[in-house]
């Protein structure tokens, strides 16, 4: 293998000679005669690297990779073989390794490569994302030896012309097709191309390393070569015009002074958006996060439909309120088997008496309900009634954010509309004084339902200071954000325990329904529902402190700050 670059150039078109003579020259030829001046420039035609390779770069939807400084990049050797490289953003080898049937333009989970050094390194990172293919290129790669008046090879010069490939996917161009999820089906796409600039690297060769760094100063010097300013995968993005991690176009930002009804629609525009970029995801079931986001996409809207409707027009919050509300519900079946799914490893990891193969029969009918569950999700979000309402609820909002500031100046005799700011503030307050009237109330006989209502009242909370977040400052935020986090966490292994065990035992009577229960199955299911109960008891104890950190004196005083109130016991 060449050794990895010492300096990579990129060769401008059109390069001017040394001379200064024929601007007309190949730039190639300019920047070998540079080399000429000191070196004998032998093409080496068996070089290992040399010929024609295919190259995909991969990442997870959400960038997951790039986020952590790595690029993965899958190099196709014979049909069906190749080798996946792993680097540092600045082209740092980090891992290799040959891998054979695993198809890299479609989806596919890091934990169904084969083993290992690449796989090693990145299944904690990605799962449960999959890799999705972002971008791929044609390389006609040659070498050339640099030899001294000895004719002996004292460096090394690659050569490399990439053509960028982008596919098109039922008539979407790969950059939205990636964005949203959807990978290319090599059988039915056809290809973009866009050919990059011509990229150079001088190599080392053992025991002459002043010699290479001599041939990357004779390039550097040479009029229209530049010090390659990003690596090929950026360039190949960018000739796409994509960006690593821009995975929205929206533009939720909004300020103080804005009108309310513009910031709400502006707010809920990025929600659908989000929405809307995981749903060829979700239909094409590429993993489990896309159902994940779309999810949450959809419980923010209701939020923020029930706690900021009165900021829209008359009607329409209670128009679309159902309407989420059945898209939420939908949700549900398949997340929650999703859900067990993910976490069944965990399951039978708290196993005593019981045995991972006694619960094979219990996942086996996760998996077939789960198959049910979806087909039925698919086709409601192929259904005429979720296009309408992507589309009508778009066309409001978009109405609503265009024409807030000119709609709403003030007319004599008319009451002046509310700012984001004062939004804001009121709604924010509001919501927390709902939490600490009925986190109050709560004591140690109070049912579970009542947690369960004060979980829900806390992810409202989380969800305006999450949407206002621009407009308070920031420390205070992040210490309010952190105490309500910590009760959310208790909130949720309270719920989590009691939902998953009343599931348990659900799903058993299902399972002896379809006489597909063993004994076995039924006494390790026993099991797991009574380490969930033991949980339970144990997020209800520490419910008090929690609650008293976030909702009591020293929480209350955190709040005022946050919302720029006075403190307690302040005249003003």
């Amino acid at each position: 293998m060449i050794a990895p670059g010492l300096r990579g150039f990129v060769l401008s078109q059109g390069a001017p000679a040394v001379d200064g003579k024929n601007p007309a020259q190949d730039p190639l030829a300019v920047a070998l005669a540079a080399l000429a001046q000191a070196f004998t420039v032998v093409e080496d035609r068996g070089a290992l690297g040399g010929g024609t390779r295919q190259r995909t770069w991969l990442d997870t939807f959400d960038w997951r990779l790039y986020r952590a400084g790595l690029v993965l990049e899958f190099e196709r050797v014979r049909p069906r073989t190749g080798r996946l490289l792993l680097t540092k953003a600045d082209g740092t080898p980090q891992a290799e390794q040959q891998v054979t049937g695993w198809p890299p333009r479609r989806p596919g989970l890091a934990e169904n490569l084969p083993a290992g050094p690449v796989r090693d390194r990145i299944v904690a990172l990605t799962s449960p994302r999959a890799l999705l293919p972002v971008v791929g290129a044609v390389s006609t790669v040659a070498v050339m030896r640099l030899l001294n008046e000895d004719g002996k090879t004292v460096a090394r010069l690659v050569t490399d012309r990439s053509t960028v490939t982008g596919a098109i996917v039922t008539g979407v161009p790969v950059t939205r097709a990636i964005v949203s999820g959807v990978a290319p089906d090599a059988a039915a796409a056809d290809t973009t191309a866009a050919e990059l600039p011509l990229r150079l690297a001088v190599t080392e060769v053992r025991g002459y390393p002043g010699q290479a760094r001599r041939a990357a100063a004779l390039l550097a010097a040479v009029p229209g070569v530049a010090q390659a300013s990003q690596s090929a995968f950026a360039a190949a993005l960018h000739a796409l015009g994509r960006h690593p991690a821009d995975t929205s176009g929206a533009d939720t930002q909004i300020t103080a002074q804005m009108p309310a009804s513009a910031a709400v629609a502006r707010l809920l525009l990025g929600l659908l958006d989000t929405l809307e970029l995981n749903v060829d995801g979700v239909l094409r079931d590429i993993d489990t996060e896309f159902l994940h986001d779309l999810r949450v996409a959809v419980r923010r809207s209701r939020s923020a439909i029930k706690l900021l409707g009165s900021a829209l027009p008359a009607g329409l919050a209670g128009a679309y309120r159902a309407e989420f509300k059945w898209l939420g519900d939908l949700t549900t079946p398949t997340r929650d088997l999703d859900v067990y799914l993910l976490g069944f490893g965990a399951l039978t990891g708290q196993l005593l008496a019981a045995t991972p193969a006694d619960l094979e029969p219990f996942r086996a009918f996760l998996v077939r309900r789960r198959a049910r569950e979806f087909r039925r999700l698919a086709a409601a979000l192929r259904s005429p009634r979720f296009r309408a309402l992507t589309d009508d609820w778009r066309k409001a909002l978009l109405e609503i954010r265009d024409g807030g500031l000119a709609k709403r100046r003030r007319r004599p005799g008319k009451r002046r509309e509310a700012t984001a700011a004062e939004l804001a503030l009121v709604s924010t307050g509001r919501a927390f004084g709902r939490i600490a009237a009925q986190g109050g109330a709560i004591t140690p006989e109070s049912a579970p339902e009542s947690l369960h209502d004060l979980r829900k009242r806390g992810k409202e909370l989380r969800y305006l200071l999450e949407f206002f977040a621009p407009l308070y400052d920031p420390a205070a935020y992040k210490k309010v954000v952190g105490d309500l986090k910590q009760l959310q966490d208790c909130l949720g292994d309270f719920q989590d325990s009691q939902v998953q065990r009343e599931e348990i035992h659900a799903l058993a009577d299902a399972m002896l329904a379809e006489h597909a229960a063993p004994a076995a199955t039924l006494l390790a299911m026993g099991e797991l529902a009574a380490r969930l109960a033991v949980s339970q008891a144990e997020a209800r104890a520490d419910f008090s402190t929690r609650f008293a950190r976030f909702a009591g004196p020293a929480g209350q005083q955190r709040v005022r700050v946050l919302l720029g109130e006075p403190p307690a016991g302040d005249p003003r």
